[in-house]
């Protein structure tokens, strides 16, 4: 867990005035591997929920959770369980005289609870609150070129799609 964060923090979110944003823990990983495979970029790629599958999120999941710069949160509801999900790393650098970097990355939010403010209040707390308790100069992020909608989020955010990324897929 990334250690000056405080959490659990209240959510924020105008549909979800209840809603605590928490560090998530081993119960949580069913429900967060739900979320990462409710996703037809996910699915096309095969990472789905098999029971195959599992022993390698769990495997993930406690790697983060070893992992002081990293932290895989949770939102959630009263009533609803977990709704949401997001990892974020402190990226410490040289670059940008010396800044850290708080990259989120897999953030989802329950198909059913999607555009009732949810992603936006989560996203609002790693930029109000996250980042600037850890000393993070920027907040970035990348997501798939096909997700054309999340895109139109995050502008809606303020973020900028300021560059073009690229992959290597390690051969196993």
């Amino acid at each position: 867990m990334l250690p000056a964060l405080e959490l659990p923090a209240p959510l924020g979110a105008p549909a979800a005035p209840d809603g605590v944003l928490r560090q998530a823990v081993a119960v949580d990983v069913d429900a967060v591997i739900a979320l990462l495979t409710d996703d037809a970029v996910a699915v096309s790629r095969g990472h789905g929920a098999d029971a195959f599958a599992r022993d390698d999120y769990l495997r993930g999941f406690e790697a983060v959770a070893a992992d002081p710069s990293n932290a895989i949160v949770v939102a959630e509801l009263p009533g609803h369980g977990v709704v949401g999900t997001m990892q974020l790393t402190l990226i410490p650098g040289m670059s940008r005289g010396g800044a850290s970097r708080l990259l989120v990355e897999a953030v989802r939010v329950r198909a059913d609870l999607r555009s009732g403010g949810i992603g936006a209040a989560m996203m609002r707390w790693v930029t109000d609150a996250a980042a600037p308790t850890l000393g993070a100069a920027l907040v970035q992020l990348t997501s798939d070129a096909v997700r054309t909608d999340a895109h139109r989020f995050y502008e809606r955010l303020g973020f900028e799609g300021s560059h073009l990324g690229f992959k290597y897929r390690v051969p196993r």
